[in-house]
């Protein structure tokens, strides 16, 4: 086996490779015309966040069989065309948890001392003690948004220095937070109670901005706050503002909505602090995923198993484009889920109708937590490690195998529970690829689970449709189709909308005040 390294990394990822008889060419900085000249003659790549492996060189890749990542994302490497291509595309999730959590510590410390002005102030020969004067963190209570493996390990040194540590999480049940000594709260009670925040999700449509204006108004007077997360978790204009005004006494950033952050005025502000993306650069980081991802690549060219791939389902099912179709639609209707639920949820329950999906089971569930965990956490998920986190938030999950019915032959119908609510969701594939969603609650539906959907629940009665496809029509969506649910006339119905473009919050706001409708909702498939 031949492996191809064009970033630079640490020795000893070289080094458990050669010991296996896999031989090695470190080749850091190649040029992409140059990859692409050599690239057919290697069984696997080795990267970081340097290169970018495009489509163009994926497709003279033509014997490799994984590329590695060794880090987190893989936000640098067209995971689609390999994956048609058939290469595996494995990272190293969770290698740099706890250099980012200690870095959060550092950033957090530095702000309450004002380390970085003062040193600052020290070298242009000032003595400004009463200038720099602190707070401590002992006594203070820290909000903690995001509670996955890094807000976790975060939450855990704070608690060494004497901090109250409360929690917001969609995920994390009651009993696993109360286990990890953790006091979970409404989000707006984070707002109101934190003397810091740290903010540790994703960053998607529902966390983009999740510590704006709206979060800055009930904060406490002095309020700091930390992202070592994503940026544009924290709106920066309202932050800008805030700090201003006095509400917010200091920030610290590792990341930036924009970077490198040229021309951003946090950086001239004097209550900010800022490091240039540092998060996972410790030399114990660089190490551990350095080793990570040559274990990993040994462990798959020798047949003991497959850590860390993102796109294990199309390589395990290439075989069965009938089960591939399963599968995506389990996925699909865990996203829908994860985009409908309101709450934490508690347990998740699997019922497979029809042979086919009953002998894959295990893999159909693990398809429905990646799909619904994939829009909530904020690290990595993926088919290896989704049973993991699913266990490590106190999800309960359980499998039911049912007799093939008279509709549909093959059923995958799965019910979530949350401590608010319950909901269930069903599909089922017509020829090879052709998925539906046939059933939402008690509804019954036919639904394409493919692209932007418009969800919302009305009292069913004349004009309801006619209101709501006004506001879309004033903002110029266009509706692609419209699918209907009812329980009995005059009773409640549910309505998707399949839309071409994307629906903004205002006009979702717009919707939900037309009388009897409720629950208005924006999805992407």
């Amino acid at each position: 086996m031949k492996v191809l390294i064009t970033d630079q990394i640490e020795q000893v990822c070289t080094d458990v490779l050669g010991k296996e008889g896999i031989q090695v060419d470190a080749k850091p900085g190649l040029p992409p015309d140059e990859i692409k000249k050599i690239i057919g003659g290697y069984d696997a790549l080795i990267v970081r966040s340097g290169t970018k492996v495009t489509a163009d060189i994926i497709a003279e890749a033509n014997q490799m069989k994984v590329i590695g990542r060794a880090g987190a994302g893989v936000d640098n490497i067209d995971v689609g065309a390999a994956t048609r291509k058939g290469i595996v595309v494995m990272n190293t999730p969770g290698g740099n948890t706890v250099s980012t959590a200690e870095h959060t510590m550092a950033l957090m410390m530095s702000l309450a001392r004002n380390i970085p002005q003062s040193f600052q102030s020290l070298q242009n020969g000032k003595w400004d003690r009463k200038k720099y004067t602190g707070t401590e963190l002992f006594g203070k209570t820290l909000g903690v948004i995001g509670l996955g493996k890094v807000g976790r390990e975060v939450a855990f040194r704070a608690e060494a220095f004497g901090m109250s540590v409360i929690g917001y999480d969609p995920l994390l049940s009651s009993d696993a937070a109360s286990k990890l000594g953790l006091e979970m709260v409404a989000l707006d009670e984070v707002f109101r109670r934190s003397d810091f925040i740290t903010v540790h999700t994703p960053l998607t449509e529902e966390t983009k901005g999740i510590l704006g204006e709206h979060a800055f108004s009930m904060c406490k007077q002095g309020l700091r706050v930390v992202n070592c997360a994503r940026g544009g978790i924290i709106d920066e204009q309202a932050l800008l503002k805030a700090l201003e005004s006095g509400k917010v006494a200091g920030a610290a950033f590792d990341v930036f909505e924009k970077e490198p952050p040229t021309d951003n005025p946090l950086l001239k502000h004097p209550k900010v602090i800022a490091t240039p993306h540092l998060g996972a650069s410790t030399e114990e980081a660089q190490e551990k995923v350095a080793k990570q991802i040559s274990e990993q690549l040994v462990n798959f060219f020798n047949g003991r198993g497959i850590a860390g791939a993102v796109n294990i389902i199309d390589y395990q099912t290439a075989v069965s484009d009938e089960l591939r179709a399963y599968l995506v639609l389990a996925e699909k209707i865990g996203s829908l889920h994860a985009q409908l639920l309101s709450g934490k949820v508690k347990s998740i329950t699997a019922s497979y109708r029809g042979a086919l999906l009953q002998n894959s089971s295990a893999l159909l569930s693990t398809a429905v937590l990646k799909g619904m965990l994939d829009k909530l956490m904020y690290a990595p998920v993926n088919f290896v490690n989704a049973p993991v986190i699913a266990k490590e938030m106190g999800i309960a999950i359980s499998e039911k195998k049912e007799q093939e019915g008279e509709h549909y032959p093959h059923l995958l119908a799965i019910e979530v529970q949350t401590d608010r609510e319950e909901r269930a969701v069903s599909g089922t594939v017509f020829g090879e690829k052709e998925m539906r969603i046939v059933g939402i609650d008690r509804f019954h539906f036919e639904i394409v689970p493919e692209g932007r959907l418009l969800f919302y629940s009305n009292i069913d009665r004349p004009g309801m449709l006619a209101a709501v496809g006004g506001f879309l029509a004033a903002a110029k969506i266009n509706i692609a189709g419209v699918s209907l649910g009812r329980s009995a006339p005059g009773d409640k119905a549910i309505t998707i909308m399949s839309v071409d473009n994307d629906i903004t919050e205002p006009v979702l706001k717009e919707i939900s005040k037309v009388e009897g409708v409720f629950e208005v909702k924006s999805i992407k498939l």
